[in-house]
Formats: C-alpha cells, structure tokens, sequence
C-alpha cells in the first residue's frame, strides 16, 4: 500500500451498471488514489437504499481514517457519517447519476417520501454535489423546493439555494475509444434506425411503436436494431414490434459482446430516444460518439449536447402528437442529412482532469 497517496472512499450503495462503469473509469483513469470500494447489489431497491448504512455498519473499511469519501446518490451518507464518528469531518462528495425526485412512479419502490428524504439528508451531509446533467441538477433543486414547501415547520431557510451553491455538473464520460466517425446518415434510402436503452417503461417503448408505425406508413423503408438492457417483465410494446416489424428488424434483444454492441452503433445511421426519463443519456451519447444522428425529444438532458433545433417537439402527454414530430423530424433528415458534431466534451480523457481538479479542491 502506498500511504503517500490520497485515500479515496468509494462508496456505490446501488451499484448498477453505470455506476460500475463510472466508478472503473475513475479508478483505472486516477491511478495516483489509492481507492478503496464499498458496494452493494442493484436489487431490493426499497431496502437498498434505506439500508446501506445499516448494511455497512460493521465495515471495517468505515473505522479507517480516509482523505475524501465518493458516495453515489443511493448511498445513506448522513447515516454513515452519524454511525462512524471518524468519518464526521471528511470531506466527501456525493455524486448524483440519478435523484429520486425526478423518477417516474414505479410499483417497485417506495410509495412514500422517504427516498428523497435520503437523498436530500445525504446531499446537506456533503461537502460538495456532482450531477451528471444539468437537467438533473435543476430537477433535484426544483424537488426539494416542491418537497419543503409540503411539509409543516421547522424548516431550515434557503436550503435549496445553499444546496445549489455547493454543486456543479461533471457528467460520466464516454470511453475515447467511441469516437470513431463524424455522426452522418449514411444509408438515407432505407436508414438503419437504433434504440438502445433499458427495456422499461419510462423510456418510452409505446412511443416508439407509435413513430414505427407512423414511419412507415409514410412508405419509408428502414431497418432496425432494438438492444439494451432487459428484465424478466417487459413492456407490452416491445413484442408488438417485434410481431409487427420483424422483417426490417436486424437485432432485438440485449447484446452479451460490447465488441458486438460497438459495432451496432458504428453501422446504425439514426439513434432515436422516446424517453420520458433520462437523467444524462448515455446510451445516446455512445452512439453519436460512434457516428449516429441523434433523433431525440426537446426534454431532459437532450438539449444539453444536442442543438434545441435539431430535437423533436416534445409532447409528453400526446404520444400521437409526439411520434408525428418524431417522423416529420426523421424524414426531413433523410432529405438533408444534418451534421452533428460529437460530444467530445463528455471525452473520457477531457473529463478525468475535471474529476482530479475536484478532488484535489477537497484534498489540499
């Protein structure tokens, strides 16, 4: 162990998949910390993230003394500072890849406040905040505005502010090794179409299946590639697709091989999101980086790396409404074939000086 390097607590209390993506970024990226990790399963969200102190309390990583703690935002960070008393004065940093204010209501989590309550007590907890978006930023400040002004008394002034100040964006970055091509359409005749997100209903495979349609009763040909993360129940939606355009589709179904996956985004011409939630979008970050044209609605995070004038009209409400802006957006690109320039500022290489540049504010 090499004891003149900083000492950097990892700690992932839902440790997903672009969590562990994140966290190996950074590990392999900043090899002058010496790191350590803590992390615990993706699964039984609701004691997951109420639990994760509880679960950790015996750690012996958590008696050690440490120069800076990396929490992700599942992580209880309030209670396991409150537990470990020589962990009271390190400075840490909490890193928001998602905020649970903003998620959609699901069956599988709570139906109570209380994993924004977490959220907001490890956030006044941390010395600083990272957000991956500035879509999520503004999303979790507007939430804890809306959740405070629903609760009695005693409350502290100026909390959202305060929270505001002490945070900034630093988004997960995207391996330099995507950046391959200038993102072009290169097949405008018969377009190879790209939908690459979780199979879940919050990125909005009902609105896909209505642009489908829509597309191709318009009498444009296309092919299609449908991959991304699956679960045991899925979506209506997506067995319509499959029974409905099985003979334009060219894959369905996640994608084991990332040298696999890579080459999908490198063949694809459009990359198209129907989210209704995507706290940063790095699916489509991956695939402009690999020469897609994105087509995505005028919300989340999508303004941020793709020009306003260049998404669709956003209808959230209007999936009809929605899929026609998507298609009248589609068609037209077929005729002009728009450029995009890549994301390069979400380059591997370009955001890890931005992650050692905060880590050393807090180190000095």
């Amino acid at each position: 162990m090499n004891t003149n390097k900083p000492r950097i607590l990892l700690l992932s209390a839902y440790d997903a998949a672009s969590h562990q993506r994140w966290r190996r970024q950074l590990i392999e990226g900043l090899p002058e910390f010496e790191w350590q990790l803590l992390s615990l399963p993706p699964r039984y969200f609701s004691w997951r993230i109420r639990g994760n102190a509880l679960s950790w309390l015996n750690e012996p990583l958590l008696k050690e003394s440490w120069d800076l703690i990396l929490a992700t935002s599942m992580t209880d960070l309030a209670s396991i500072k409150g537990f470990h008393p020589t962990l009271a004065n390190t400075p840490s940093l909490l890193y928001l890849h998602e905020n649970q204010f903003a998620f959609p209501d699901s069956s599988k989590q709570f139906n109570s406040v209380e994993p924004q309550m977490i959220n907001l007590y490890s956030a006044v907890a941390a010395n600083h905040l990272l957000f991956n978006s500035e879509w999520n930023r503004r999303s979790f400040i507007d939430g804890v505005a809306a959740l405070l002004k629903k609760l009695p008394d005693a409350l502290p002034k100026g909390l959202p502010d305060q929270l505001l100040a002490k945070s900034s964006i630093l988004p997960v970055p995207i391996e330099d090794g995507l950046f391959i091509k200038p993102a072009r359409i290169k097949n405008t005749q018969c377009p190879h179409l790209l939908w690459n997100h979780r199979w879940e209903y919050d990125k909005g495979p009902d609105r896909l299946l209505s642009f489908l349609h829509k597309l191709s009763s318009s009498g444009q040909d296309f092919r299609l590639s449908l991959v991304g993360e699956q679960f045991r129940q899925q979506p209506e939606a997506f067995s319509q697709i499959k029974q409905a355009f099985g003979e334009q589709l060219l894959h369905f179904g996640y994608l084991e091989s990332v040298e696999d996956y890579q080459q999908i985004l490198q063949q694809a011409d459009l990359v198209i999101s129907t989210a209704l939630h995507d706290f940063q979008g790095l699916s489509m970050l991956e695939a402009m980086a690999s020469g897609c044209v994105a087509l995505a609605p005028n919300r989340l995070a999508y303004p941020e790396y793709i020009a306003q004038d260049q998404c669709y009209d956003s209808y959230p409400d209007d999936i009809e409404r929605e899929a026609e802006a998507a298609v009248i957006q589609c068609l037209a690109w077929l005729k002009t074939s728009p450029e995009q320039p890549p994301p390069d500022q979400w380059r591997l290489s370009s955001l890890l000086n931005q992650y050692r540049d905060v880590f050393k504010m807090y180190l000095s």
